[in-house]
């Protein structure tokens, strides 16, 4: 009987450990995400923390404030990177990817293709060793810590338009 007594309560106190951690989970997952922009006089001021997809997030921002173009600078570090070199016979990018590294610049411009923004991105990564690579990225994910990106807005709308014969996506300007 003290034996059974014993199972019962040490049961009943591993269930109350698993309730309490399953409650604490959902209330942790239900809580909003940190805030990842704000504006400032000239724009926004982007902040992105790890795992987020720095791509994806200027691109909602554009859509989410109506931007009509804007240019932007950032630094910050990088759990994954690729950068496109573009091989102007094959008209594509050659990609290669480097991994934990710190973003020791990013400048790009952000136009629109039709309905959609269309992020044009360089930047500069250096390793562990301070080598540096860089160019056209194609995608860049946050690593440990954050990357700030500064995007100054544009009043006037601009547009990007694949030019033949290099297949290139070129910002158009209206000239008068």
């Amino acid at each position: 009987m003290v034996l059974l007594n014993y199972l019962i309560m040490n049961t009943l106190k591993n269930l109350i450990l698993l309730v309490t951690i399953i409650t604490m989970n959902t209330i942790f997952a239900q809580q909003k995400d940190p805030c990842r922009y704000i504006k400032t006089p000239s724009g926004y001021l982007m902040v992105l923390r790890q795992g987020d997809d720095v791509l994806a997030h200027i691109e909602n921002l554009a859509k989410a404030e109506n931007i009509p173009s804007a240019s932007f600078t950032g630094i910050g570090f990088a759990a994954e990177v690729t950068f496109g070199f573009y091989d102007f016979e094959a008209k594509k990018f050659n990609p290669k990817t480097f991994k934990k590294v710190e973003m020791g610049s990013l400048t790009g411009s952000i136009a629109w293709n039709e309905k959609d923004p269309s992020i044009h991105l360089h930047g500069i990564a250096t390793d562990e060793k301070f080598n540096a690579f860089g160019g056209h990225l194609l995608s860049l994910h946050v690593g440990t810590g954050s990357m700030e990106i500064y995007i100054t807005v544009n009043d006037k709308k601009l547009e990007r338009k694949v030019e033949q014969p290099l297949n290139a996506n070129v910002l158009q300007l209206n000239c008068p």
